[in-house]
């Protein structure tokens, strides 16, 4: 992986803040011309550092929407393992290693409780998790 500049760190941090921003503002904010943006973004999106652009939804305004942050146990050297299965789940929404009790950290979001049950089913399932505790999100204080 290659490694961001200064310069490539303000563009995704402008991008993460509005992911449809022009190019022609994103130089302007940026200090520099549209042609270096547009090919700083080429070279993000080619190297898989910027996997594509999303739509962010205030959660007041998707009220059917379950999140949740499920701690998982894995079973000796299955790691990478699990982590290439849990990538199969969609409804995950982030997935992180971590260290201490916990293997990894997942991030869950669904439409529904009982499609959030049976994403906590699948995640249970996987071959190499021994156990996992799951906390439901309620209200974002501070994002």
């Amino acid at each position: 992986m290659q490694e961001l500049d200064e310069l490539d760190q303000q563009l995704i941090s402008a991008l993460r803040a509005d992911g449809r921003e022009p190019v022609t503002t994103l130089a302007r904010r940026l200090g520099v011309t549209r042609a270096t943006v547009n090919s700083r973004l080429d070279r993000l999106q080619e190297s898989g550092t910027v996997l594509g652009f999303t739509v962010r939804i205030r959660e007041d305004h998707d009220p059917q929407s379950v999140r949740a942050v499920s701690l998982i146990e894995v079973e000796g050297r299955t790691t990478e393992d699990v982590i290439k299965r849990l990538r199969g789940i969609p409804e995950l929404q982030t997935l992180h290693t971590t260290n201490g009790g916990w293997d990894l950290v997942a991030e869950i979001r669904t439409n529904s409780l009982a499609s959030f049950d049976r994403v906590l089913v699948q995640i249970r399932s996987v071959e190499g998790v021994v156990n996992s505790e799951t906390s439901l999100l309620l209200t974002s204080v501070l994002r």
